[in-house]
């Protein structure tokens, strides 16, 4: 069976100040810190998190 496919997510901007739903989506992929990152599986829900959030993100293909 294939690996699935990883994504590298990197906090980069600060989550104080945003809305709840936003700050939701961030804890939601594991994120805590700023500029910590985490390896998530590539599903549509964790795209669908990625999205509402980009502007805080960094993103990359692991």
């Amino acid at each position: 069976m294939a690996k699935p496919k990883e994504l590298k997510v990197t906090l980069v901007k600060s989550k104080y100040g945003r809305l709840k739903s936003h700050k939701a989506c961030v804890a939601g992929l594991g994120l805590r810190k700023m500029h910590q990152t985490v390896t998530v599986v590539d599903t549509p829900e964790n795209r669908g998190m990625i999205n509402r959030v980009s502007y805080l993100l960094s993103v990359e293909e692991a």
